[in-house]
C-alpha cells in the first residue's frame, strides 16, 4: 500500500531527520539512502522497517546535519593532511610537467581535509537519534497505510458479497439445471429413436445419472462458501494478510473455472461470467494488501 511518513529527532548538536515513503508491491523491498558517516546503521534500519512493514516497496531517506544555533566548531581543517595533499599535488604537477601550481580551492576539497564534529563521531552515537525519527517516520507511514487499508477492506469486502450472492443463485438454480438436461437428453434419445432400442431402460438411465454426475457442482460451491468465510476471517485479523488473500483468490478462480466447466446451463454460465469479473477486480485490489 501507498503512504509517507516522516520524523526528526535533535541530540547533541546534530539533527536526524528521516521520510519514508511505499508503493505496492507484492513483496517487501526496502531501499535506504543515508549519509556515509551513519552508512554502518543502514542494518538496523532496515530490520526496524521489516518489523513493521511486510508489504510493498519502501524507500527511506535519511539526512543529518547541524542542529539549529550549534554551528560552534562545527568544522574543523586537518592542517597536517592539507600540506600532505599540497605536496604530492605539486610533485605530481611537476612529474607530469603541468604549469602552474596546486589551488587552495582542489586541497580543501580533498577527503578528510576538512573534518565536521559528525565525521568524527561514532556512527553508533547518531542511533539514538536515528532511532527515535525512524519510530516517527514509521508512525506516520504505518497510520497512512492503514487508513488506505481500511478503504480496501470495504471494497473487497463488496466483492466478496456480490460474489456470494452469485453463489447462493448458482446454489439455487444447479439442481434445475441437472433436472433440465436430463429432460434434454430423453428427448433427444426419443427424437433419435433409440427409446425402443434392445437396450435395457436401466442402462439409459445410468447414463444419463453419470451424466447429470458430472454436472453437479455442489462441492466447488461449498469450497467457495468456505472461501468467502475465509476471507472474513482475514479481514478481522491483525496480522498481514496479503498472501493469504493471494492464495484464497487462485483457489476461488480454481473452483468457478470448474463451475463454468461442469455447468451446461446458460444462467449458471451467466453468473459465471459475473464471478470471474468481480474475483478479477478482487485479485488486482489483493495485490495492494499487506
Amino acid at each position: 500500500m501507498t503512504g509517507y511518513g516522516r520524523g526528526e529527532n535533535s541530540q547533541d548538536g546534530f539533527k536526524v531527520t528521516v521520510e519514508l515513503s511505499s508503493i505496492n508491491r507484492k513483496q517487501s523491498e526496502i531501499s535506504v539512502f543515508m549519509p556515509r558517516e551513519i552508512e554502518a546503521l543502514e542494518p538496523r534500519i532496515r530490520d526496524a522497517i521489516n518489523h513493521g512493514i511486510a508489504r510493498g516497496r519502501v524507500t527511506a531517506r535519511v539526512s543529518l546535519h547541524a542542529a539549529e544555533n550549534d554551528n560552534a566548531s562545527a568544522v574543523r581543517l586537518n592542517t597536517a593532511l592539507a600540506r600532505a595533499y599540497a605536496r604530492e599535488l605539486q610533485r605530481l604537477a611537476d612529474d607530469l610537467g603541468m604549469p602552474g601550481s596546486v589551488n587552495l580551492d582542489l586541497i580543501v576539497r580533498s577527503p578528510g581535509v576538512i573534518v565536521t564534529d559528525q565525521d568524527a563521531m561514532d556512527p553508533e552515537a547518531f542511533w539514538p537519534a536515528t532511532d527515535k525519527a525512524l519510530r516517527l517516520a514509521l508512525t506516520g507511514l504505518i497510520g497512512m497505510r492503514k487508513r488506505e487499508g481500511e478503504n480496501l477492506a470495504k471494497d473487497l469486502t463488496a466483492r466478496i458479497a456480490t460474489m456470494s450472492k452469485a453463489v447462493a443463485r448458482v446454489t439455487k438454480r444447479a439442481p434445475l439445471a441437472v433436472k433440465n438436461c436430463q429432460k434434454q437428453l430423453q428427448t433427444r434419445l426419443k427424437k433419435a429413436g433409440l427409446e425402443h432400442t434392445d437396450i435395457p431402460e436401466q442402462r439409459w438411465l445410468q447414463e444419463i445419472l453419470l451424466f447429470a454426475d458430472r454436472m453437479d457442482v455442489s462441492e466447488e460451491l461449498t469450497r467457495l462458501q468456505s472461501h468467502f468465510q475465509q476471507y472474513e476471517d482475514c479481514r478481522k485479523s491483525t496480522a498481514p494478510v496479503g498472501r493469504t488473500l493471494d492464495f484464497l483468490a487462485q483457489e476461488m478462480n480454481r473452483e468457478i473455472n470448474t463451475i463454468g466447466s461442469k455447468a451446461n446451463d446458460s444462467v449458471i454460465s451467466r453468473e459465471v461470467v459475473l464471478l470471474k469479473t468481480e474475483l478479477e477486480k478482487f485479485r488486482e485490489q489483493v495485490q495492494n494488501v499487506e
